[in-house]
C-alpha cells in the first residue's frame, strides 16, 4: 500500500509517498523559516499563508519523485494536532479534499507519536520500548507497547528544549533557531562553568525556564558587551546541563519500565552532544538507543505516513468531520 503523509503542524510544509509504512519514495519538505528569523520565532500568521502556497506544489513533487499518481494511493495520513491551528488546519484540509475527491481513506496521526515512527523507517525495533521525544515545541517520555499505545511517563512543565534553546540563543545574541546555533558555539565552551536543571516531585518530569533565567542573571552580570569566550562558555554550560538531564530520565525510566530500548524522535535528536550524551549513559545499562536519521528528526511527513500505514493496518481510520487539536 502506498501511503501519501501531510504533515503541516508548525513552519514545515511536508508531502511524503511511503510505501507499506517502511520505504520512503519521496519526503519533500519546504520550511519558511527563513521568513520567521527577523522575529525570532515562527509567526503563525506567516506560516500559515506560506503552507497556502506550498501544499499543492509539494504534493504534486512527492508524488513526480515517487513516480506513481494520486490514483496509485491507498491512504492519505495527515497531522491533525498538536501544533499551529492555522498550520494544521490548511494540511487537514488538503488531505480531506483528496480522500474525498479520490475516495480514500483518511486517518489523522498525533504530530509527537509520529515522532517515535521516525526512527522505525530505517531500522527495526520491538516493542515495548521508552520514547524520548525532544523538539522545538515538545519534551515528554512515553512507554510505547504497540503502535496504538502510549503511556505518557513524564513532560516538561513549562518551556520545551527547543524553545529553552531558542530563548538562551536570544539572551546570548545568536539569533533563531537557537539549537543548531548553540551547538556550535557549545565547542569552543571551557567545561568549568556550571548549570543546573530544576528538581521536580515527578521523576520523569522536566523543567527549563529556572536554567534560562539562571543563564540571563549570568549574562546580565557582565554588564552590557558579553564577550565572545564567555557566552561560549555559558553555551556549554547550558547544553551540557540540559543534556544531562534528559539522559539520566530517559536511562532512568528505561531502567524502572525494564525495557533495553530507548527511541528518540524529535528535531533537538539532531544534536550531535546529546546523541553521545545517550549512547554514553545507555551503554552502561545495557540500553540501545534508537535514532533517526537527521532529515527524519525535524518536522516530515515521512514519519506521519509511516505511522498513519501502521494504524490503518489495525482498523483505524478518520471520518472527514475530523478537526484539528493545537494543544
Amino acid at each position: 500500500m502506498l501511503t501519501l503523509g501531510i504533515e503541516t503542524s508548525c513552519d514545515e510544509t511536508s508531502v511524503s509517498v511511503v510505501e507499506n509504512g517502511k520505504n520512503v519514495l519521496s519526503n519533500i519538505v519546504s520550511s519558511s523559516l527563513s521568513l520567521h528569523k527577523k522575529y525570532g520565532g515562527v509567526i503563525p500568521e506567516i506560516a500559515s499563508r506560506a503552507q497556502l502556497e506550498f501544499i499543492y506544489p509539494a504534493a504534486c513533487q512527492a508524488l513526480t519523485q515517487a513516480k506513481v499518481s494520486i490514483g496509485d494511493i491507498g491512504l492519505v495520513s495527515v497531522t491533525y494536532g498538536p501544533g499551529l491551528n492555522g498550520s494544521l488546519l490548511v494540511g487537514l484540509s488538503f488531505a480531506k479534499a483528496i480522500s474525498f475527491a479520490q475516495n480514500i481513506p483518511l486517518i489523522g496521526i498525533d504530530h509527537i507519536k509520529a515522532h517515535l515512527y521516525a526512527p522505525l523507517l530505517c531500522q527495526k525495533i520491538g516493542f515495548p520500548f521508552v520514547g524520548l521525544v525532544v523538539s522545538g515545541g515538545h519534551t515528554s517520555l512515553f512507554l510505547v507497547k504497540d503502535f496504538d499505545n502510549f503511556t505518557l511517563l513524564g513532560q516538561t512543565v513549562d518551556d520545551a528544549i527547543g524553545e529553552a534553546f531558542d530563548k538562551v540563543a536570544k539572551i546570548l545574541g545568536l539569533g533563531y533557531p537557537g539549537g543548531p546555533l548553540i551547538e556550535k558555539i557549545a565547542l569552543k565552551g571551557n567545561p568549568e562553568m556550571r548549570f543546573s536543571c530544576g528538581n521536580l516531585e515527578k521523576k520523569f518530569d522536566f523543567s527549563f525556564s529556572g536554567i534560562k533565567t539562571a543563564v540571563l542573571y549570568r549574562v546580565k552580570g557582565q554588564g552590557v558587551r558579553v564577550k565572545q569566550e564567555y557566552k561560549a562558555d555559558i553555551a556549554y554550560a547550558f547544553q551540557e546541563a540540559v543534556f544531562d538531564d534528559i539522559a539520566k530520565k530517559s536511562i532512568l525510566a528505561c531502567v524502572m519500565k525494564r525495557t533495553n530500548s530507548l527511541v528518540v524522535g524529535g528535531g533537538v535528536a539532531c544534536n550531535k552532544r546529546l546523541r553521545q550524551k545517550l549512547h554514553t549513559l545507555a551503554s552502561t545499562h545495557n540500553i540501545k538507543v534508537y535514532l533517526a536519521k537527521p532529515e527524519y528528526c525535524l518536522d516530515n511527513a515521512a514519519m506521519v505516513a509511516g505511522l498513519g500505514y501502521r494504524l490503518y493496518k489495525k482498523g483505524m481510520s478518520s471520518r472527514l468531520t475530523l478537526n484539528t487539536e493545537p494543544t
